[in-house]
């Protein structure tokens, strides 16, 4: 079961690139690029809403919303964000420099969350394993943006 899950980790890679040049596109046709931020997160919230609902998926109280910490309540935030920097960035830096230079600020953040274990993760050491492979996609992503 854990590699349907590594298999889906490496499809979500997949579906990033294509994802920052659909709505890369998506920008250049509206010649907005908030309004196609707000069109992306528009279409993928009523798929989940749909995808919820056709589950029998219900809605929780209003009391559970209210009792959740404000920064629990920043992953659309930073995600909004993300997609904005995406559209604004493809057009002038590429697909493969965002795309690298992301993942590499990903792996970096996971493994400062994951050795302090940080917003609820479960602690695991940044040992020189991780910091090797930290230093790997550095090299990785120096080697893609040099071009």
């Amino acid at each position: 079961m854990q590699y349907l899950f590594l298999f889906l980790a490496f499809l979500t890679g997949i579906a990033i690139s294509i994802q920052a040049g659909v709505n890369s596109n998506l920008r250049l046709a509206l010649n907005n690029p908030l309004l196609a931020s707000l069109i992306s997160f528009g279409t993928g919230f009523f798929t989940l809403l749909v995808v919820h609902l056709s589950t029998r998926g219900s809605i929780p109280p209003m009391a559970l919303f209210r009792s959740l910490t404000w920064w629990k309540w920043t992953g659309g935030v930073i995600g909004a964000l993300y997609v904005t920097t995406v559209i604004l960035s493809v057009p002038r830096i590429g697909t493969a420099n965002l795309v690298s230079l992301s993942v590499a600020g990903q792996l970096i953040a996971a493994v400062v969350l994951d050795h302090y274990g940080l917003l609820g993760f479960t602690q695991h050491p940044a040992n020189t394993w991780r910091l090797l492979g930290i230093g790997l996609i550095l090299a990785g992503v120096w080697l893609v943006v040099k071009n």
